[in-house]
């Protein structure tokens, strides 16, 4: 009984298998070929990216709120310069009246300095000063010695216009080096106003302080009286 049998690859001419392995390789190499050319084609295009200008168009209230967000920056505010018064602005108290202390004729008269004697008017006599009354607060009052007479101009460098004769008597109180302060009117002749003319006066008189037991009462007070003549040659 025959059989029939399929011829293996194996049995198959030598030739014939170096054609069929020949064509295989050539199948694969020509697929692999196809396939890198079709990726090429499926590959996503790069896109460029264009220089055009883009506007962002925000609407103005979200330009307020990053306003708003944004520091504010304030000016500097200088301070205003400092302006000092051209005048003082202190006003002094209004000067009162000098008080005007009433004496009696004898009072006036012993207050009178050419009325003492020689020797007290010359400062030679070491005598008691001489009392002839009350200060304007009550103090004891001594009849004032000339240490140097005050001259014309000094007496009527404060005379009211168109002077009349007549007396002015004040009262002061005894500083150092032989002056005079803190003077107060006594008495003048009625309307004359000597008494205000002696009074602005007595910071150029040079008068000795007043003694007791021989020593000088500086701090004490003392009367002066001023006669003035416009009738004749002397003031």
């Amino acid at each position: 009984m025959s059989v029939y049998r399929l011829s293996s690859p194996y049995e198959r001419p030598p030739l014939r298998r170096r054609t069929i392995g020949l064509a295989l390789a050539l199948a694969v190499n020509l697929l692999l070929l196809l396939a890198l050319l079709t990726l090429g084609k499926f590959a996503p295009e790069v896109k460029k990216v264009g220089q055009a200008l883009v506007v962002d168009l925000v609407p103005q209230s979200r330009k307020q709120q990053t306003a708003t967000h944004q520091p504010i920056s304030r000016p500097t505010v200088k301070p205003p310069p400092v302006v000092l018064p051209v005048k003082p602005t202190i006003i002094p108290p209004p000067q009162k009246p000098l008080p005007i202390l009433k004496m009696s004729k004898q009072d006036m008269a012993a207050g009178d300095i050419g009325n003492l004697p020689k020797s007290a008017a010359d400062g030679s006599a070491t005598a008691d000063s001489e009392v002839v009354g009350r200060g304007p607060h009550g103090e004891v009052l001594y009849a004032a010695e000339w240490a140097r007479r005050p001259t014309d101009t000094e007496k009527t460098g404060y005379l009211p216009h168109n002077p009349q004769d007549g007396f002015g008597l004040i009262a002061c109180k005894t500083v150092p080096d032989d002056r005079v302060d803190d003077c107060v009117e006594l008495a003048e002749t009625p309307g004359s106003h000597l008494a205000s003319a002696v009074r602005q006066a007595a910071w150029q008189f040079r008068v000795r302080p007043p003694r007791k037991n021989g020593v000088p009462l500086v701090g004490s007070w003392v009367s002066i009286r001023i006669d003035y003549t416009f009738t004749g040659s002397g003031g």
